[in-house]
């Protein structure tokens, strides 16, 4: 049995962290999903910068906007929703079968938007309609700004990708964001189950203390983490609160590994992959993790209910150091940050291309 198969029968969905035309277009895609059984996808700022800055086939859509009126965000999403909408119509299969579990795709708001509540939602909500796809989420960052849009935009009905987690803690609130946008439609008669994902990013852990700390201990932060917060996890689906919710017809918020492929060219290029497989959760890698795994990837241990040895790991770097707690915040902070640079970067170069057309016409 393929590797990527196996894991998925343990019960972990593999999402491809990719999009772009020529995936589309080549149908990459699809090989994926039938030979690797990729179930969904997720994309950002910077995966549509790489993907438009590397490949002609966007150029004739930009082309027809160039001399309209709309705005260069407006054009961007456009060109996002068209790949995604096609991305989402191949994943209808899945979709059904899974009865809205699994199948997604996802479309990140403005990064520019990561500390305006109000910005965000509305945006979550105008995107979610514009894609007019039941299997499309909208990534909000769980800043603490983005936490009572989260809570909103359940409220109001709009799947969610909460994206940019780094800690236990932030997820536990995350969480909570989520839970309270439920038991808000329960209170108001609404049927409660609207989806939603949790995103803990995990290789940007090891790449912040690469370094900083002794040898034996290179590379297993981020790991530690994602087993803390998968206790967390687990502990939540089984608390009173969540199973009061469920009772009414609530659905669970997904736990998602992000941030995946290996960074350490001395490490595994499969490290992360093998380390969190575990069941009712989705692990999202990029094109190049996902082929490794395919190719020499096997699956034979499964994360642990309670953590594993992760407090012991956890306290081996609180030794070395290192504040996780602070590290958490920066990281957060950090990311956002990367995120605005990329759609800087990508609205930078949808403009120059506009600009180009009009000076030719």
């Amino acid at each position: 049995m393929k590797p990527t198969k196996a894991l998925h029968d343990l019960g972990q969905s593999l999402w491809l962290d990719n999009i772009s035309r020529d995936l589309l277009n080549n149908r990459i895609l699809q090989q994926y999903i039938d030979e690797f059984a990729v179930t969904g996808l997720t994309s950002n700022p910077t995966i549509f910068d790489h993907a438009i800055k590397n490949s002609t086939t966007y150029d004739a859509d930009i082309s027809r906007n160039a001399l309209s009126t709309k705005g260069t965000e407006e054009v961007f999403f456009d060109l996002a929703l068209e790949d995604l909408t096609r991305a989402a119509e191949l994943f209808q299969p899945v979709f059904a079968r899974t009865n809205g579990i699994d199948g997604w795709v996802s479309l990140e708001v403005s990064p520019l938007l990561a500390h305006d509540t109000g910005s965000t939602l509305k945006a979550a909500c105008d995107l979610h309609r514009r894609g007019g796809k039941p299997n499309l989420f909208i990534k909000i960052p769980g800043t603490a700004e983005g936490l009572p849009a989260i809570e909103a935009a359940i409220f109001a009905g709009v799947p969610i990708n909460v994206t940019l987690l780094f800690s236990w803690e932030q997820y536990v609130a995350t969480a909570d964001a989520y839970l309270r946008g439920v038991e808000r439609r329960i209170a108001a008669g609404l049927n409660p189950a609207v989806a939603s994902v949790a995103s803990l990013f995990v290789s940007r852990w090891d790449i912040a203390v690469a370094g900083k700390v002794p040898g034996e201990l290179a590379n297993r932060l981020g790991i530690a983490v994602a087993q803390r917060t998968y206790k967390a996890y687990r502990e939540l689906l089984a608390s009173p609160r969540f199973l009061r919710a469920a009772n009414a017809g609530a659905l669970p918020q997904r736990l998602l590994w992000a941030s995946t492929g290996t960074k350490d060219p001395r490490a595994s290029d499969i490290l992360y992959i093998k380390a969190l497989a575990a069941p009712f959760t989705i692990n999202t890698i990029p094109d190049a993790t996902l082929e490794a795994f395919d190719d020499h990837g096997e699956v034979d241990t499964t994360l642990a209910p309670d953590g594993g040895n992760c407090e012991r790991a956890l306290t081996d770097f609180v030794r070395a150091g290192i504040d996780i707690g602070a590290l958490a915040i920066k990281l957060q902070n950090d990311g956002a940050k990367s995120f605005v640079k990329s759609w800087k970067d990508l609205m930078g170069r949808i403009e120059s291309k506009s600009a180009a057309i009009r000076k030719a016409s």
